[in-house]
Parts: C-alpha cells; structure tokens; sequence
C-alpha cells in the first residue's frame, strides 16, 4: 500500500465513524475538512471505498430514497430517477472490524504519523485520539521540523552568496513558514501538558473528559494544522 492510499483509507475509516455517510458526502467532507485532499477525484476514492469493502472494514447499504405518491392515487411509485434509470445512492458505514482497525491506527505513533501529509490527517482525528498519542505525534512533528528548519538554515548559509534577490526571498519565506508550524507546535503542547495537569489536580478530572478524550482546555479538532502546501522551500 503506497503512503497516499493508506493517508485516505486511515481518513475515511476516520470520517465514517462519526457517521455513515454516500460517496458523494465523503469526497464532499474530504475536501472541506481535510485540504489535503482537495485535489482528488472519484477515481480515487472509490476503488479505496471498494478495498475497505473488500477487507470487511465498510459495508454498501441502499441509500435512502423516498418513493414518490400519485396524486389522490394513495400508492407509492418509485422515484423519477429510478425510472430513469439512475443508480441510487450507496451509503458506506464502518464495521465493527473497521472501528477495531481505526482505533487501532489511532495509535500509531511513528515517523510517518510526522510527516506533512500524514501528520494534517492524524491531526484533523485528535479528537479521537489519546492524550498520550496526541503528545507522541505532536512531539515527533516538532522535532521533524526542527530538523528541517536546521537543514534549510545550513543550506541558505553555504548558498547565500549565490542566490538572487528572489530565490533568496522564496528561502527565507519557506523557512519563516516551518518556524511558524513549530511556534504553533509549541502552543499545542503546552496546552496539552496544561490540560493534562488540570485533569490531575481535579478531583472530578476523569467526569470532565468526553468520549474523544479530551477535556476542557485542550485543543479542539477545528484548530486546524497550517497546510504544508504553503511551505515553498522545503
């Protein structure tokens, strides 16, 4: 399984555990609530969809289709697209397999769950997600950019005097944008070490979390990582 596929089979499994949802819903929510997705086709989603289905994670159920009533008929005919024709809709909702797998993806916290396109996905889950997950990829995402950010200051170091105005500017701005992820990083951490702490110095902590295991004073799943796109010079 090639990385990209298995970002969107991780972020699928992930979407249809809030709920069920047609084909269309999917791709729909992919694109808005995940932009690193929002250049891909159906072509790509639905042989995912197919695979998942395959592996006994998804099951198809018929959408559902109202029939449409005869005026002063009293008897239902089936719908104007039917009659044309038109398939109706499939809507794919998670095994319990599924849910066993997701949670269980959920858990991972190794590099790959740090780079950019990987990291965006399991970031838009931490609602999801355990705390102690949560700290291991947030963690593991600064240091890979700290990483990076001293690889790209050596390399501006040796090449300054090469570079023109521009080529220089377009370092500076992709160095500028890593600084900035890692600022936002540190913000995150320490709101989860805060909120941890509070959790441990109230007695009615463990009553405060919801199902996702989160609590008050944790970031929520609309903090929105910065999109790795925007970093020209990595």
């Amino acid at each position: 399984m090639s990385r990209r596929s298995g970002i969107l089979e991780f972020a699928v499994l992930g979407l249809l555990r809030e709920s069920p949802m047609h084909g269309y819903e999917l791709r729909k929510r992919l694109n808005t609530s995940l932009g690193i997705f929002r250049a891909f086709s159906y072509g790509t989603l639905y042989p995912c969809l197919k695979t998942l289905v395959a592996t006994g994670w998804l099951i198809e159920e018929p959408g559902n289709a109202p029939a449409d009533v005869l005026p002063g008929a009293g008897r239902a005919v089936a719908p104007a697209s039917s009659l044309a024709g038109r398939r109706a809709k499939i809507v794919y909702r998670l095994t319990a397999e599924g849910k066993e797998h997701f949670e269980e993806l959920l858990s991972h916290t190794g590099p790959d769950s740090w780079e950019d396109e990987h990291f965006a996905a399991r970031f838009a889950f931490f609602g999801q997600t355990e705390h102690d997950v949560r700290m291991r990829v947030l963690e593991g995402r600064r240091s890979r950019l700290e990483e990076r950010l001293e690889k790209m200051s050596a390399s501006l170091a040796r090449t300054r005097e090469r570079l023109d105005d521009y080529t220089l500017e377009l370092q500076r701005h992709g160095m500028e944008s890593v600084e900035r992820e890692v600022r936002w990083l540190n913000e995150l951490i320490e709101s989860e070490r805060s909120g941890r702490d509070q959790r441990r110095s109230s007695p009615e902590g463990s009553a405060q979390q919801n199902t996702a295991g989160e609590s008050d004073g944790l970031p929520r799943r609309g903090n929105n990582p910065p999109d790795p796109s925007d970093d020209t010079a990595k």
